[in-house]
């Protein structure tokens, strides 16, 4: 490490009763997605403390701190944190208000990206770097709790329902050239994440059918119980004609069923989501989970209608590392071990971290710290400096790295990479993706 790098890290380790304390509070007090009011406030004092220019309510409650200020100047590098939790309410630090409980380790993430924060602003630090480095907090990475995204939409607050894709399409991103993410890893130490991670579709069924009573007089009544069971058996069909090499995944639940059972129910709601690892994989299986769907609704009379939501598109693993490896290294000091997860490594699990990689350079390492499985309500912090502090000195080693001499690093990663999507074919197909069908009931006449 030269001479700043090591003022780097002593600076976070001077600070880590601080920042262990900031990620302890943002664990105990989970919000859902585009609901993160007290963390996004929470975060944007950090930004104001230091005297960072700070805009609030980006893509809702997003939160975005410029180090050397607004004026475009240079290669521009953003430290991104997530800050929405998880509806597992049975989680013994879940919070009460809200239900929701960061099994998913995004407060880690917001507190490396606050330490780093604190080190990246000394002046001479900050003088070091060529270029500007965001410190940025976005929204709602989690794909849940559609119900409430649906009527963000409908209220015309938001397009998509993940976090990214609304800081893509409203322009906080405009001015980025390189991002920085991170994941908790339980299990793991350090990791350099450079995998590639399926992207995926989202649907919405809802069946309307008839009610009647069903021991009574079940000829009057049109189940539309029956047309989603059918549907599930639709769904379960098809995966046969999907090709490993696309890592086709596809799962659906109901959400909301009949409510009694000698009720026949007359509306029954499923989601669905379907992933895959590559665009055209995905949106081939999206059209085979619809015909499923409608064959529910053709066997059964029933009426039917398909919503379909854009979800988020696949990881691509950067081109070059080197910033991010090098990081590593002197965080981890021969202490940790480094676990290196290389573009031949391919996760089933989809991130809209993944649309950000389609539009520019996406550098991605893990920190553990953590036990138990991630959306689980078994996740617990084990190891507060692993989780926290060495996340920070990460992030701010690689932002540093990057901008240094320079920006050597930066332009070197930027002269190797290839958008996948510019941001008008990105939103583009995003919008093909938002899509509703209605199919009309069909009852028979009763003889």
């Amino acid at each position: 490490m030269d001479r700043i790098e090591e003022k780097i890290c002593r600076l976070i380790d001077e600070h880590q009763e601080e920042i262990k304390a900031f990620g302890r509070d943002i664990w105990h007090h989970g919000e859902m997605g585009y609901k993160e009011v007290r963390t996004s406030e929470k975060f944007a004092e950090y930004g104001k403390k230091y005297g960072l220019v700070t805009e609030q309510g980006l893509a809702v409650t997003g939160v975005k701190c410029y180090l050397k200020g607004k004026e475009k100047k240079g290669i521009t590098v953003a430290v991104v944190g997530e800050m929405d939790a998880l509806p597992i309410p049975d989680h013994p630090d879940a919070n009460p208000e809200t239900g929701a409980s960061h099994c998913c380790g995004h407060n880690a993430q917001l507190a490396g990206v606050v330490g780093a924060m604190m080190a990246l602003t000394d002046e001479e630090v900050r003088e070091a770097m060529e270029g500007n480095v965001v410190f940025l907090a976005a929204p709602a990475e989690e794909y849940v709790d559609l119900p409430f995204k649906q009527k963000l939409m409908e209220e015309g607050k938001i397009r998509y329902g993940g976090g990214k894709c609304e800081l893509i399409r409203t322009g906080a991103l405009d001015d980025v050239d390189i991002a920085i993410g991170h994941h908790t890893q339980p299990g793991e130490e350090l990791v350099l994440s450079n995998s590639s991670s399926n992207g995926f579709v989202n649907k919405v069924v809802t069946y309307t059918g008839r009610a009647a009573h069903a021991a009574a007089a079940p000829q009057w009544g049109i189940d539309a119980q029956n047309a989603a069971v059918l549907a599930f058996h639709a769904l379960d069909i098809q995966r046969e004609s999907f090709q490993e090499k696309d890592f086709v995944r596809l799962h659906a639940v109901i959400t909301r069923g009949g409510s009694a059972a000698n009720i026949i129910a007359d509306d029954v709601q499923m989601d669905a989501s379907i992933r895959a690892k590559h665009i055209p994989a995905y949106i081939d299986a999206a059209k085979k989970a619809d015909r499923a769907f409608r064959a529910g609704a053709v066997a059964t009379g029933c009426g039917m209608k398909i919503e379909t939501v854009p979800g988020y598109m696949p990881t691509v693993p950067c081109t070059d590392v080197k910033a991010l490896e090098e990081a590593l290294e002197d965080a981890a000091a021969g202490s940790y071990r480094i676990t290196y997860q290389g573009a031949d490594k391919h996760i089933a699990a989809s991130t809209d971290f993944g649309d950000v990689s389609c539009l520019m350079p996406l550098l991605q390492f893990g920190t553990g710290g953590y036990e138990g499985q991630l959306h689980n309500p078994n996740v617990k912090v084990t190891d507060e400096y692993l989780a926290y502090v060495m996340t920070a000195k990460i992030f701010a080693l690689t932002a540093y790295k990057l901008l240094k001499n320079g920006g050597d690093y930066a332009k070197a990663l930027l002269d190797s990479y290839k958008a996948v999507l510019t941001k008008e074919s990105y939103l583009a197909l995003m919008d093909s993706m938002s899509t509703t069908e209605v199919k009309e009931m069909e009852p028979l006449e009763v003889v």
